[in-house]
């Protein structure tokens, strides 16, 4: 039996911990480990620029990518991934001989050549590996591949338009598209030789990068007979989507792929190496070099502000004593609301800006995610502070409006799901050229509404994210979570969002769900999902369980009132011990970028999501026994 003394004792553990990390402005920073992608393409673009007095980066750069390699020779895009990852390797490889530092008879890029060849070689990798490849020199780029830049030029109100296309999807096509066109590339001294690597069949020799898709091709073809001086507009039409959408360290929207890639670009229309706008583009990629990643570590981006909403939240929910230093967090929070209008007003126009983003440095793509909780973290302060209350409000209604014609939630915009898009030749298409509805942000979005703002079923807005939900329901009583692995966390998402909105935890809906949550518990008590599910789209096991999953599912169970069942006792007694978690759990990445392609381990989750699963399971207890105090209750506002 799980005693208080027991939670309390680790919630006071996990407290003092998170106490000591945060930073002199309220700041927390934990790494936002994105795999080996970012670091291979940082080498490359550092050599194929022929950079100067970048060696010592360099170097501890290739000694991360050595030691993440495997015995078979293969690099992985996440730790049980069958066999090996076939760009993942190529990049690593590739970033191996750019390094300078190895020559293709070094004893483990042999491996990786074996590896490479057995796999189809070159030509088999991913779009966005093959774009890289080319644009330093060592792919062709395809002949007959070409994106009109007139495709900018098409109005909005057009119904297949470029702002149709997903936030993340336009940041990253429009350099890619650039340097494509002009068939761009750019060796130096350290440029490899990898003719090696190309596989020849009877099948394909250096076949197109992106599948014949006839439907979209078709628009592109239609564009190419428009004037001369339309495709001129629309090339400086897209250099001056990427200038605006600079942030002021020198980002593009603050990620490091699309600032990588927008370097490129920009050489491609002109600029010269040393212009201000490319140093500053490699300057603000060096300051996302983290020493702590268990070593050195291009983050795709800082995920500071996330890390700080969920840490201070989850230490209100557990009663943290210190308010000086939630006070400090609130206000670090209050400095990172966005006061301009990014893409999102496209589709959403009638609403002040209001929201949140990822990183310490987005000041114009807010998410919904992060939007909310932050608001969960100012709920309780903007009760007696002015200042913070007209934060509070600004997010709520920009989050409000944000929701889509569907009923449900997107991670950024508003009604960017037009499903022909999603049959581009490319790669993940459905993955990431739109931007829908999905169970984990709009189940999130209502555990918010409902515990903090006091919106209920009855209200319209609740209703029409109640009935997407319960359309979206997988048969077993999962759903998929998008930004999380996987089914687990859409799962635990949606519980808790219809719970606070006041569905009954006796419901077909919610018992099908818990049902399905207890029967995947593993041997040990706890919980735990592959990667693999992003890539298959069915829940598949782990033979271990994380903290962060174990978590999601235990605080599933507690909400629906289940905190007495033998499922959740053995649960926490797992999630208490924290010598029961393997490092290969510690570590294994349950946060998705790019199902199949970029996964994250975000280090903050093994210590927020275990406090919030145990305050959770104390309120209940503190509830059952008559002394509960009405802690989230009272920091409710009654939003209307």
């Amino acid at each position: 039996m799980i005693t208080s003394k027991m939670i309390d004792q680790q919630i006071s553990s996990i407290m003092e911990k998170l106490k000591t990390r945060q930073k002199l402005d309220g700041s927390w920073k934990f790494c936002f480990e994105g795999g080996l992608m970012t670091d291979a393409f940082m080498i490359m673009t550092l050599r194929a620029l022929d950079i100067k007095n970048e060696e010592q980066l360099i170097k501890i750069l290739t000694e991360r990518l050595l030691n993440t390699q495997t015995n078979t020779g293969s690099w992985k895009a996440f730790p049980d991934e069958k066999d090996g990852n076939l760009s993942a390797t190529i990049q690593a490889y590739c970033a191996l001989l750019f390094s300078g530092f190895f020559t293709p008879s070094y004893p483990t890029l042999k491996k990786a050549e074996q590896f490479i060849r057995e796999k189809g070689g070159l030509s088999n990798s991913h779009f966005m590996t093959k774009w890289m490849l080319a644009v330093t020199g060592l792919y062709p780029w395809p002949s007959l591949f070409y994106v009109p830049m007139t495709f900018l030029l098409i109005p909005k109100s057009f119904p297949m338009n470029f702002y149709q296309f997903s936030a993340y999807a336009r940041i990253h096509f429009i350099p890619m598209i650039i340097a494509a066109n002009k068939k761009f590339t750019v060796t130096s001294p350290f440029t490899p030789n990898v003719q090696h690597l190309f596989v020849r069949s009877s099948n394909d020799t250096l076949r197109l990068p992106f599948r014949s898709e006839v439907l979209f091709l078709n628009e592109m073809k239609n564009l190419l007979k428009l004037p001369e001086h339309l495709h001129r507009l629309g090339y400086q039409r897209a250099e001056s989507y990427i200038l605006k959408r600079l942030e002021a360290d020198g980002t593009l929207y603050s990620y490091a792929s699309s600032t990588l890639f927008m370097i490129f670009a920009l050489l491609s229309l002109g600029y010269k190496k040393k212009s201000p706008t490319i140093l500053n583009a490699i300057n603000s990629l060096k300051q996302l070099v983290s020493p702590e990643c268990n070593g050195i570590h291009l983050e795709n981006s800082t995920s500071t502000v996330w890390d700080t909403a969920l840490i201070s939240y989850a230490l209100q929910e557990a009663n943290f004593p210190e308010q000086n230093i939630i006070d400090k967090s609130i206000f670090y929070l209050l400095t990172k609301q966005h006061t301009k209008k990014g893409d999102w007003k496209i589709h959403n126009p009638n609403v002040q800006p209001g929201g949140w983003g990822f990183s310490h440095n987005n000041t114009i793509n807010p998410d919904n995610d992060d939007t909310s909780v932050v608001l969960r973290a100012l709920t309780r302060k903007a009760r007696s502070d002015a200042l913070v209350y007209n934060a509070w409000n600004k997010g709520v209604t920009y989050l409000l409006s944000m929701q889509n014609s569907d009923g449900g939630w997107a991670a950024f915009e508003k009604d960017t799901n037009l499903e022909i898009l999603t049959y581009i030749p490319l790669e993940n298409a459905k993955d990431a050229a739109i931007d829908p509805s999905t169970a984990d942000l709009t189940g999130r979005t209502l555990e918010f509404l409902g515990t903090y703002a006091g919106m209920t079923k009855n209200h319209p807005s609740i209703k029409a994210a109640i009935h997407w939900l319960e359309q979206n329901q997988e048969k077993n009583g999962s759903w998929y979570g998008r930004w999380g692995v996987c089914y687990i966390y859409g799962t635990w998402a949606a519980i808790t969002g219809l719970l606070a909105v006041g569905v009954s935890p006796q419901s077909c809906i919610i018992q099908k769900a818990l049902n399905w949550l207890e029967s995947i518990q593993l041997y040990n008590g706890g919980w735990g999902e592959s990667c693999i599910s992003s890539n298959v789209k069915h829940y598949t096991p782990l033979s271990f369980s994380t903290p962060s999953q174990t978590s999601w599912a235990l605080d599933a169970l507690i909400q629906s009132n289940a905190y007495r069942k033998k499922s959740v006792q053995i649960g926490l007694a797992h999630l208490l011990d924290p010598s029961s978690f393997t490092q290969e759990a510690l570590s294994y990445p349950t946060g998705i970028g790019l199902p199949g392609q970029f996964y994250i381990n975000y280090h903050s989750y093994q210590l927020i999501f275990p406090l919030l699963t145990m305050a959770h399971y104390k309120q209940k207890m503190a509830k059952e026994g008559n002394v509960f105090v009405q802690q989230r209750k009272a920091s409710t506002f009654y939003f209307s």
